[in-house]
């Protein structure tokens, strides 16, 4: 049996923009729905609504997440621009964010390409490692 969980995506769109979430990448951080709650309700089925903002604020929202599990895609194909600088911050009881394009090389010697942020485990207990997968929350991490 593989420990690799089947990768999921949805797709939500307005005429400008498609925001991609991976729900296996979020980390539920809260911070797109406590700062963009007319777009991002978790309360409502989809929780994603294209028409509550416009479609720059949206952008910068989804440029926010902290794990990375938010993206957008323009109507013209192109995807956000990745981070040219590199930014460490780490999160209150959280995970280690670092902001920018990495190179990250798995235990199992595979390369990853990370765009954007990237949210590594502080805790210890990712199911994901070396990334964080939001176990801090559960098991109360302080840090």
């Amino acid at each position: 049996m593989s420990d690799n969980k089947k990768e999921i995506i949805k797709n939500y769109s307005n005429d400008d923009i498609t925001v991609v979430w991976k729900p296996n990448t979020c980390i539920h951080a809260k911070k797109c729905w406590k700062e963009l709650i007319q777009v991002f309700d978790p309360r409502n089925k989809p929780w994603v609504n294209m028409e509550g903002a416009t479609t720059d604020r949206i952008k910068k929202q989804v440029e926010a997440c902290p794990s990375g599990a938010l993206s957008y895609i323009s109507k013209g194909g192109s995807k956000e621009k990745a981070h040219t600088e590199t930014k460490i911050e780490v999160l209150e009881n959280g995970p280690l964010l670092v902001y920018g394009t990495l190179h990250v090389t798995n235990s199992n010697g595979v390369e990853e390409k990370k765009n954007k942020t990237t949210a590594f485990c502080r805790c210890g207990a990712s199911q994901n490692k070396p990334y964080c997968d939001g176990a801090h929350m559960q098991m109360e991490f302080k840090g």
